[in-house]
């Protein structure tokens, strides 16, 4: 995927991000005369078909789900409603899915695509039937009409920003291991290239390990070859790619020994992972605006049923290239690194969780050695 126009914002405050997106939709709804020269296709009765592709990873299911769902009613006067369907980690559920919504007649699709590769031919079949398709979060191949993420190869340099940062100057000898994530998701590519352009050449990665479907389990396992090939006290950090794989790293580290953890990364913020970063088990994730992802894909949607263009324009001014098609609208929204220093500024401010729900009486002492009370 290769993107264009797109200003990295990591560290910019998710407020900020957010009033640009309402302004420019706000200055574009309307032509130069003042009205919508788009004719609208569809009422406030439509039909958003949402595909997420696991359970294990705790934000969909909590968040972008929930967060969709209240958007697409917010905008259609509450006539408008989601279907829904999760595929838990199976490439030929969430295809049987995508045919099912099909088959269904929904207005539009989201799919946050498990393989981006496997899922072109049913994107295919949707456009055959007269069907959007919006990829969420991930790059789907196959004929999209627009796609909503995040900046990811920012993601992974601010990942490995973070390591280089911990492990200071004099790190060219110091071995880390990069838990990557599931080849078969076009995102895995994009996280480990920002991460090896901030590491590669600076420290000794000893071992690199792709982690099928993401499964914790699976990067529990390859943690405890690595711990065992180079020893425990001999690796000076970890590079997982989200919170899920870094609480299974976490855990083979301290089934192996450790009393003090080298710095882990992580990403998406899950309620554990900041409870880990406070207790200082976890360097750091990265926070990724679920509000701005979810609102914004929801509005999009909306806006491509309606057929009004000129908001779905205002909303996705950047493209970005997949394997198989070329300039694709997109919003690519805001990534921040969240460690011990900004926690109130970003899930706390952004309402995702509140102090209660982090300082839980296991993290209650950490969290008042942090100020977080």
């Amino acid at each position: 995927m290769k993107a264009r126009n797109t200003r990295r914002t990591a560290g910019r405050p998710v407020a900020i991000a957010l009033a640009v997106s309402v302004s420019a939709l706000s200055l574009t709804a309307c032509g130069d005369d003042g009205s919508d020269d788009t004719a609208v296709q569809k009422g406030n009765d439509i039909t958003v078909g949402l595909l997420l592709p696991d359970r294990d990873t705790a934000r969909f299911e909590k968040f972008d789900y929930p967060l969709i769902r209240d958007e697409v009613a917010s905008l259609t006067e509450k006539k408008g409603k989601v279907r829904y369907a999760n595929a838990e980690a199976s490439v030929s559920r969430q295809s049987a899915q995508f045919q099912k919504m099909i088959d269904d007649k929904v207005d539009v699709i989201l799919v946050d695509a498990l393989n981006s590769k496997k899922i072109a031919s049913d994107v295919r079949k949707a456009k055959d039937a007269g069907i959007p398709v919006i990829a969420y979060d991930r790059l789907a191949e196959g004929p999209i009409d627009a796609y909503v993420s995040h900046d990811n190869e920012l993601v992974g340099q601010v990942q490995g920003r973070a390591i280089m940062s911990e492990l200071g100057e004099k790190s060219q000898n110091d071995k880390v291991v990069m838990m990557n994530g599931d080849p078969g998701d076009p995102n895995t590519a994009r996280f480990k290239d920002g991460a090896l352009s901030e590491l590669q050449g600076q420290v000794d990665i000893v071992k690199q390990y792709d982690t099928k479907e993401w499964k914790p389990s699976i990067a529990k396992a390859n943690m405890e070859k690595a711990i065992q090939a180079y020893g425990l006290n001999n690796i000076a950090a970890v590079y997982s790619a989200n919170d899920g794989m870094a609480g299974a790293v976490i855990e083979a580290m301290k089934e192996a020994g450790a009393t003090k953890m080298p710095p882990v990364t992580g990403q998406d913020a899950n309620l554990d992972a900041v409870q880990r970063v406070v207790s200082g088990e976890q360097y750091m994730t990265v926070y990724k605006s679920f509000l701005l992802e979810a609102t914004n894909a929801a509005k999009i949607a909306v806006a491509k049923v309606q057929g009004r263009q000129i908001e779905f324009a205002a909303l996705t001014r950047e493209t970005v290239d997949s394997p198989t098609a070329k300039n694709v609208p997109a919003m690519l929204v805001p990534v921040v690194a969240l460690t011990k220093d900004n926690i109130k500024e970003t899930v706390i401010t952004d309402g995702v969780y509140t102090v209660k729900d982090i300082c839980t009486s296991k993290y209650k002492a950490d969290c008042a050695a942090i100020g977080l009370e």
